[in-house]
């Protein structure tokens, strides 16, 4: 066996909590949303029935509305592991009986995830594909109400473009992206707030700050004390910003969900799924800044676009578009700012560009590969035929996962191993590009 595959392997394994898997063994020690959506594509791999089970666990939490949690809680996890806990979200009356939940979500990645399960089961037999077609039937109702929520709750304008009410909701939490934003949340009280999270990372330049940490505990407070009412955090709470990379996952996700929808015996619901695809698209488009030859977030507070060089600008690669914007994109993420930087250990993608005055090579989101972000991009690159460019980022995230294992993030200079080791959704992309014919 391939000795990346195994170590992937041993990682879900390790992880495995019988029909959810933590991200990691200690950093975070519950079911993350988008994560367990890139989970299941690398269970797929194993037992493409066991992914279903990760993403029907998941979907307990499922509010009645239709959203997705950022987190189902593990109520067995002691408390004070990882913070905020279940018991600073105020969600008992929102979340299902029996689970514990967020009250924010994060992006979605979950249909993407299980059409790549049916593509899988396809080359497993057909009983298998029969078993996931049956489960389909079953899922894709659950996964057109999320996509739904989302795009009345959080875009109720219809603009295309969906809006966030934290940075965690992002899944890229303390990108450059949101700093502008962020600096104009003032919380009422600075608390010295506990951070467990550096008892597993010991680095505290591999985390968000304190300052950030300070906003995102006020954010929460302010969405528990409107009772995650979502008309009134969208009219009045302090960071609202149309987030163009979830939207572009949103897009992606409605493809997959109009080739789904046949499936589960919905076919008249495709064309319902695919001009919200569009309508992203043409929002995306409009989005599009000239100059930075990016795709830029808008602030809904103020009204302007966030300028800043982030793997963000790079949406319209995620959801599909023109080819002209498309080799216009390819070029900048092979230039000289991004996988093309002097000195990369392995020519791939950073989340923040080099020559941004806020680019860490450290600092979480702030800089770092990251490989599921790397895996959206290849991905987006095979779905507009720039099939080249996709197989070589293949395999070089392949060759830095056999370097550095299954990290949470990697130093892009120096090619350290950072952040929680053992990570799920990095083991479940190493598994899924290992699967894929060259």
């Amino acid at each position: 066996m391939d000795e990346l595959a195994k170590r992937a392997i041993e990682v879900l394994y390790g992880n495995d909590r019988g029909t959810w898997t933590r991200p990691s063994p200690r950093l975070y020690p519950h079911q993350w949303s988008w994560d367990a959506g890139f989970v299941a594509m690398g269970w797929a791999q194993l037992d493409p029935m066991r992914a279903i089970a990760e993403l029907w666990s998941l979907l307990r939490g499922q509010w009645s509305t239709g959203m997705i949690p950022q987190i189902v809680f593990d109520l067995n996890v002691a408390r004070g592991v990882y913070e905020p806990g279940p018991n600073s979200w105020g969600t008992v009356r929102h979340a299902p009986p029996g689970a514990a939940t967020s009250g924010i979500c994060q992006p979605p990645i979950h249909a993407i995830a299980l059409a790549r399960v049916r593509e899988v089961a396809s080359t497993r037999g057909s009983a298998t594909l029969r078993e996931v077609d049956g489960a389909i039937v079953d899922l894709y109702p659950r996964l057109e109400r999320w996509h739904r929520w989302l795009r009345t709750a959080r875009d109720p304008d219809g603009t295309g473009l969906i809006t966030i009410l934290h940075p965690w909701e992002s899944g890229l939490d303390n990108s450059p992206r949101w700093d502008r934003p962020l600096s104009a949340v003032e919380p009422d009280e600075v608390d010295d707030l506990p951070r467990p999270d550096l008892t597993y990372v010991t680095d505290p330049g591999e985390r968000p700050t304190n300052g950030e940490y300070q906003r995102y505990r006020y954010l929460v407070d302010r969405l528990v004390a409107v009772d995650h009412d979502q008309e009134k955090a969208m009219a009045n709470h302090p960071f609202r910003v149309a987030d163009v990379f979830f939207s572009a996952i949103l897009a992606a996700a409605d493809d997959a969900l109009e080739e789904l929808a046949a499936i589960a015996g919905r076919p008249e619901a495709a064309a319902a799924h695919r001009e919200d695809a569009d309508r992203t698209r043409a929002a995306l488009d409009a989005a599009w800044d000239d100059e930075l030859q990016a795709c830029l977030d808008q602030d809904r507070i103020t009204g302007r676009a966030i300028r800043s060089d982030t793997i963000g600008g790079f949406a319209p690669l995620v959801s599909g578009c023109a080819l002209d914007r498309s080799a216009v994109l390819v070029d900048r993420l092979l230039g000289p700012t991004y996988a093309g930087a002097d000195g990369l250990a392995w020519p791939l993608p950073l989340t923040t560009a080099v020559t941004d005055p806020r680019f860490d090579k450290k600092g979480y989101w702030r800089g770092p590969q990251w490989p599921p972000i790397t895996w959206l991009l290849w991905r987006g690159l095979r779905r507009a035929g720039h099939h080249r460019t996709a197989d070589h980022l293949r395999s070089t995230a392949i060759e830095q996962l056999r370097d550095t294992g299954c990290t949470e993030y990697v130093e892009p200079f120096s090619g350290d191993a950072l952040g929680s080791p053992s990570q799920s959704w990095t083991a479940a992309v190493a598994l899924d590009w290992l699967s894929v014919d060259p």
